[in-house]
């Protein structure tokens, strides 16, 4: 499997806090099934600033340290970038990481509870470099959750997007277990990324997810979704779903008409 959010890389954010704690995270995702990680810590969030060669120089020296102990994992630099203002400044400044050697597939983050107003045109102006945005756990982004047709307008617009397996399998409660079956069965789901941290309910879940999505949804959607991992990180085409809105659940009504 594929893992391409985590925030395994030591002392750079709100993830693993040293080298120790990064190696048991490495570990925990190899036995969770994992093979190759894109290490994304936050960037440009309004807390955490880590500048593009900072991550690079970061994950050579934990990849080194991942062969030393022996922990079969292969970790690529990247960033979950926080969408603001100086974003496009930050691109031509050459301080962005992408999911690809390309510089195609973006992990583009919104805040918990907002999409900014912006969004839309920004997004455009990524889309003329060339750049697609995968927005990360729009599953637990409290907006989206109240409008989901804020999600569907950006997908029908060219991005992708990345759903948690913890928010899949039930572990942020059962809101957002039951919005992240809604967006896959709506076609609104793209992959599945563990968005481990050393943090409690913020471990790996990549395998129960998937066992939860072939058994709901069948072998077939299970195998589009590892596939687009390997399109994404590899700078390959990832083919667009079928998207449709999210319909909305009926109230059951107690007593008869009223």
């Amino acid at each position: 499997m594929i893992d391409l959010h985590c925030h395994l890389l030591p002392g750079l954010d709100d993830g693993s806090a040293d080298m120790d704690i990064s190696l048991r995270l490495a570990q925990e995702a190899v036995d969770n099934g994992i093979q190759f990680a894109l290490l994304t810590p936050h960037h440009m969030n309004g807390v955490y600033t880590n500048h593009r060669q900072d991550v690079i120089e970061r994950t050579q020296e934990f990849q080194t340290a991942l062969q030393e102990h022996e922990i079969d994992l292969t970790v690529f630099p990247g960033q979950e970038v926080r969408i603001n203002g100086d974003l496009l400044t930050a691109i031509s400044q050459h301080d962005i990481l992408y999911a690809d050697d390309n510089n195609q597939y973006l992990m583009l983050e919104f805040p918990d509870d907002d999409v900014p107003a912006y969004t839309n045109d920004m997004i455009y102006q990524l889309q003329q470099q060339g750049i697609i945005p995968v927005i990360v756990h729009p599953e637990r982004n409290t907006k989206i959750m109240r409008h989901p047709e804020i999600l569907l307008e950006l997908l029908k617009k060219g991005c992708l997007s990345q759903i948690t397996a913890s928010s899949y399998v039930g572990t942020f409660g059962e809101k957002v277990e039951s919005f992240s079956r809604q967006l896959i069965e709506a076609g609104q789901g793209y992959v599945f990324s563990s968005d481990a941290h050393d943090l409690p309910g913020r471990k790996y879940e990549m395998r129960q997810a998937f066992d939860k999505l072939r058994k709901e949804f069948g072998d077939e959607l299970a195998q589009r979704f590892e596939d687009n991992a390997k399109a994404i990180i590899n700078g390959d085409v990832v083919l667009p779903n079928q998207i449709r809105p999210i319909v909305a659940k009926k109230k059951n009504k107690l007593f008869g008409l009223f």
